[in-house]
């Protein structure tokens, strides 16, 4: 799927001239289509990935263009609202706890757990789905829900899991993210990158928190509202 500048500067809630400072600067990947810039949507996902795994340039270093918020600023929410928090998810390894992740999430949505496995097992096989400090997106490529609506369920696995991270840290938190469309998948695993960022949503993330106090920090968060820039740690 190919993407236009204005949709790469929404779904990354910078501005068009952010963008072509980074086209300039050979920070982002792209191409020319009749003299049109034009992103491919796998390789924009791809960096949104890899920027977050490292510690070189991130996008979500910049501030955020308000204007670009749009009807996508409660997105996360509305996608965990709908997903859940799952805690204490066994596993001793990556494939372990995907699969017993997934039995939970696949009863809840109506899912084939079996398939839905499968898919995200080979997508891990493609490039590891982990960002960095601890955090990983477990997702498809080749899965769009039937529905008009985007799905995200975290999980806390019991323990944190040797996940492939290049930072090499275990993984403690995992954002499952099922989308509707390709769109709104790049929007939210970039929301989730740029959240996953900051060494106080960590902190908070560490403190394994319920559905109801994730969703309130998610929705100050997405809101920026000042009193959630600092969350406070969840009780066990």
């Amino acid at each position: 799927m190919d993407l236009k500048l204005k949709d790469v500067a929404e779904l990354l809630h910078v501005s068009e001239a952010t963008i072509r400072r980074w086209i300039a600067e050979s920070k982002i990947p792209y191409y020319k289509l009749n003299q049109q810039l034009r992103f491919s949507r796998s390789e924009i996902e791809n960096w949104v990935m890899s920027c977050n795994q490292g510690g070189g340039f991130s996008p979500f270093n910049e501030g955020v263009d308000q204007e670009c918020l749009g009807t996508h600023q409660f997105g996360l929410y509305r996608a965990i609202h709908k997903g859940g928090v799952h805690r204490d998810v066994p596993g001793d390894t990556k494939e372990e706890v995907i699969r017993n992740a997934v039995e939970r999430i696949a009863r809840d949505l109506r899912l084939d757990a079996d398939v839905i496995t499968e898919l995200l097992l080979d997508r891990e096989q493609l490039m590891s789905t982990a960002l960095s400090n601890g955090i990983g997106v477990p997702h498809t490529r080749d899965f769009l829900l039937q529905e008009s609506y985007d799905v995200i369920s975290v999980v806390f696995p019991k323990k944190a899991i040797e996940y492939g991270a290049l930072d090499g840290q275990p993984v403690h938190t995992l954002f499952f993210l099922f989308a509707c469309d390709d769109k709104r998948h790049l929007h939210l695993l970039a929301k989730i990158a740029h959240l996953s960022s900051k060494p106080e949503h960590l902190a908070f993330f560490k403190s394994r928190p319920t559905k109801e106090q994730f969703l309130e920090f998610i929705k100050g968060w997405e809101s920026g509202s000042a009193k959630m820039a600092t969350p406070q740690l969840a009780a066990r």
